[in-house]
């Protein structure tokens, strides 16, 4: 059992969430470290649209309690052209095997964010 001073050292879940929030729109912004993949669905899209849907990605902040309840902003959905996509931020160990056991620490962790045509899903 941990003393209340060790407590006091360990981050609260607001904290850790704000950490994690703070990675996750660096990455879905372009402007943080993790990978992107686009499925196939995103990919076969009309000649020019990736680019397109990559700026409606960077530029989502469409964020409320019924889709991002945890207040880390690791998913999202949006329209283009009749076609509705989601993203999603998945967390891994830096092999890429297996989940990340501390997404709040990018030391340890791989973000991979997913961009998908919703009927894909």
């Amino acid at each position: 059992m941990q003393s209340r001073n060790e407590d006091a050292c360990l981050p609260s879940n607001n904290d850790r969430s704000a950490r994690i929030r703070q990675l996750n729109d660096a990455l879905r912004t372009g402007n943080g470290e993790g990978q992107l993949l686009v499925t196939p669905g995103v990919l076969n899209l009309a000649n020019g649209t990736l680019p397109v849907v990559i700026a409606l990605l960077h530029g989502f902040d469409d964020f409320s309690d019924d889709n991002d309840p945890h207040g880390e902003h690791d998913f999202g959905a949006f329209n283009y052209r009749g076609e509705k996509l989601f993203w999603k931020i998945n967390y891994y160990d830096r092999s890429l095997r297996f989940g990340s056991d501390d997404p709040a620490n990018p030391a340890i962790t791989t973000r991979v964010l997913t961009l998908l045509l919703a009927r894909e899903y």
